[in-house]
């Protein structure tokens, strides 16, 4: 069983999250869909401008949650090229999509009953 199993997931949707922010992928949400999907507990959702930024943001978050908490991805959808990437932890799904892409599906009016929860800041952000 992996250490995530316990809480749901919600330490790794975090930790998704984290490792986002510190690449400065934009607009990041995560969202608690238990009771609500059978697919998975939590939705990280995150926004890259360019089809450099989205690798970016795909290299750091599998290598910082991997460092952090051991999880590896289980599947991954997509390449950087389709400019929408689903990274699949089971109890967590991490959706990397270009803005354009991201404002074209709208996936949060798709799962406007989830609860949204905080996203704390990159520590050591410019700006």
């Amino acid at each position: 069983m992996s250490e995530h199993e316990g809480n749901d997931g919600l330490e790794l949707a975090m930790a998704c999250a984290k490792a986002a922010a510190e690449i400065q992928a934009e607009d990041i949400k995560v969202w608690d869909l238990r009771g609500l999907s059978t697919l998975t507990n939590f939705m990280v959702v995150c926004s890259g401008t360019s089809m450099p930024h989205l690798r970016a943001i795909l290299r750091d978050v599998k290598g910082h949650v991997q460092d952090w908490t051991g999880e590896r991805p289980v599947n991954a959808e997509g390449k950087a090229d389709t400019r929408w990437v689903v990274l699949d932890y089971i109890n967590v799904m991490v959706h990397v999509m270009h803005e354009e892409l991201r404002e074209f599906y709208g996936l949060e009016q798709l799962w406007g009953d989830a609860k949204e929860i905080a996203v704390p800041e990159a520590d050591g952000s410019e700006g």
